[in-house]
């Protein structure tokens, strides 16, 4: 069990502090943020999140990398996104590869589910073949297209799809230092 400080500190119904309790669930003991006063749960459950292995079938086959405006650290990933109420996984991903990218998607393969914990998060990866002419939203400010053989993963998140998809291409991966 989670010894981090809660992120929420008072119920959002009626303003009383929340406490930590452990209480018997169907899984057994579980520890979760309550209000003593009206009995509000902080369920704290996983996001999905979406993310994609983009290969442009018009430029060789090879993988977009993207960079994030927001990340403070020169890195390019995966394109990835958090699912909108009343769409599915698959719906969700072509948005967000048409957003940031304005690339068409012209299929898509589940590559796999993941927990990624350091932020209570779950990805759901997909390979997509898309094409078209690569238009950046303001969330990117940058992309690198890599032969699927010259790519390096990264150990945490999707990186780890990423290798597993290279696996299922017969490659073995490759890591950053």
């Amino acid at each position: 069990m989670s010894a981090e400080p809660p992120v929420w500190r008072h119920c959002p119904l009626c303003a009383s502090a929340l406490a930590w309790r452990v209480e018997q669930e169907d899984g057994g003991p579980t520890r979760r943020l309550r209000c003593s006063a009206c009995e509000f749960v902080h369920w704290n459950n996983p996001t999905p999140v979406l993310a994609a292995i983009v290969q442009c079938s018009d430029r060789d086959d090879r993988i977009l990398l993207a960079r994030n405006a927001a990340w403070t650290r020169p890195f390019h990933g995966l394109i990835t996104g958090f699912m909108e109420a009343g769409e599915s996984p698959e719906e969700g991903i072509r948005r967000e590869i048409a957003e940031e990218t304005s690339l068409q998607v012209e299929s898509l393969a589940l590559v796999g589910v993941h927990d990624f914990q350091r932020m209570n998060q779950v990805l759901i990866t997909y390979h997509a073949r898309a094409h078209g002419e690569i238009r950046l939203s303001p969330e990117l400010v940058d992309v690198k297209l890599i032969a699927p053989a010259d790519l390096l993963c990264w150990p945490a998140g999707t990186g780890q799809a990423l290798a597993l998809w290279l696996r299922s291409q017969g490659i073995e991966p490759r890591w950053l230092e």
